[in-house]
């Protein structure tokens, strides 16, 4: 008896040292969210030899190397955003739900080892939708319609490409067309989209999803000389002579304004932001780069965070981390925390008549002077409208610089 309460305590205490991670194969995975009960929104990642995660959507590569592992469980933490999959291994992959507090998502997902397809094709493509698309979105929850630019490539049955709306795109987007169906999809840590359509070589009518709490309705012509509003014109001063100004904490607890002196007499760039925000994510890397290849120039950066997160502390701990995963060096200062409403923000920043996305930008002269505001941001999603930005940045900055 003595003998069999021996052997028992050794197989509990191997048993409980167990290295599940073992379970997580390297090699290629399809992840699948669970947006309504008819449909799924997959994506796919990679775990490689070092059991670190490339999430993959098009060309688009989002490396997650926090992974905690406790017995059959798995915690995978998302870079900058805060969001994490709360998961349990299995003998076929892994399954549990993927979270984001501040956004008050949780939403099903499983995953499948050794699958690369994103989505099934059945039948050959009825359709080719390369080119530009004039689109309308009408919200389920009875927002007013917002129109949008389609920016498509289609080979075969692939598709990539994105739409970029007024305030920002909707990421690096892969999908397929069987049929006179399209689907394509985006997962980046923070937001899930799903864009469901029936399609024709000039006509979109479908469904996009957002996560699994917000849909919209869409219809989109083929339209290749169809433009956007141009982005310096939706958001305004007050009137025309007023003056921009701030004061907020930053992370050391130090309350830092435009009058300070290390803004005096200098070209400052102003983002307004917010760390759950990929298209802030997207800015604040080409700001971060700009910023120490000129650090020379006499121009100066300061983001304002508008936080989801409930508490300071925790606002504070995600500014923290978007500053370590990009190397921020400028401020990073909490204008508001517990929301990211654009209607509180504008009473923070009451020279501006409103805040219309997240984000903006607000650039200032040496004087003082507001000399332009930018809305929203075009990403890397969105090829020739990313290079052009860039490019008409560099060329705004150096302007004021010389004045």
């Amino acid at each position: 008896m003595k003998f069999l309460l021996i052997i028992l305590s050794v197989f509990t205490l191997v048993s409980c040292n167990k290295d599940y991670s073992k379970k997580m194969q390297h090699g290629h995975w399809l992840g699948e969210l669970q947006v309504t009960d008819d449909e799924i929104l997959p994506f796919n990642f990679e775990v490689t030899a070092d059991k670190s995660l490339k999430i993959l959507n098009a060309k688009e590569v989002i490396l997650v190397d926090d992974i905690t592992y406790k017995n059959d469980s798995i915690f995978i933490k998302m870079p900058v955003f805060g969001s994490y999959f709360a998961l349990k291994l299995t003998k076929e992959g892994m399954v549990g739900s993927f979270i984001n507090e501040g956004m008050d998502t949780k939403m099903p997902f499983k995953a499948i080892y050794g699958s690369k397809d994103r989505f099934e094709v059945k039948e050959t493509p009825t359709a080719n939708i390369s080119g530009n698309w004039e689109v309308a979105f009408t919200p389920e929850t009875g927002q007013e319609t917002y129109v949008a630019k389609g920016i498509f490539q289609q080979k075969e049955q692939k598709v990539t490409g994105t739409f970029r709306t007024q305030i920002g795109d909707y990421r690096f987007l892969e999908g397929v067309i069987t049929g006179n169906k399209l689907k394509m999809s985006a997962f980046d840590g923070s937001h899930a989209f799903l864009f469901v359509a029936t399609v024709t070589d000039s006509i979109l009518n479908g469904v996009f999803y957002s996560g699994n709490n917000w849909r919209a309705t869409f219809e989109g012509n083929r339209n290749e000389h169809f433009e956007l509003p141009d982005a310096t014109t939706l958001t305004t001063l007050q009137h025309e002579e007023a003056s921009f100004d701030f004061s907020f904490p930053d992370d050391a607890g130090q309350t830092i304004s435009l009058a300070d002196a290390q803004f005096q007499n200098k070209v400052v760039v102003v983002q307004l932001m917010g760390t759950w925000c990929p298209n802030c994510l997207d800015e604040s890397t080409f700001f971060s780069e700009y910023s120490k290849l000129n650090s020379e120039k006499d121009v100066e950066f300061v983001a304002l965070a508008f936080e989801n997160a409930k508490t300071d502390s925790l606002a504070f701990e995600g500014i923290k981390r978007l500053k370590d995963r990009l190397g921020i060096e400028y401020p990073v200062l909490l204008a508001q925390y517990g929301t990211a409403d654009k209607i509180e923000a504008q009473k923070k920043l009451p020279m501006l008549k409103q805040v219309v996305s997240y984000p903006t930008t607000v650039f200032i002269d040496k004087t003082g002077k507001v000399r332009k505001i930018h809305t929203g941001f075009n990403g890397p999603a969105t090829g020739e409208k990313y290079v052009q930005f860039k490019n008409e940045f560099r060329t705004f900055v150096d302007k004021l610089l010389q004045e």
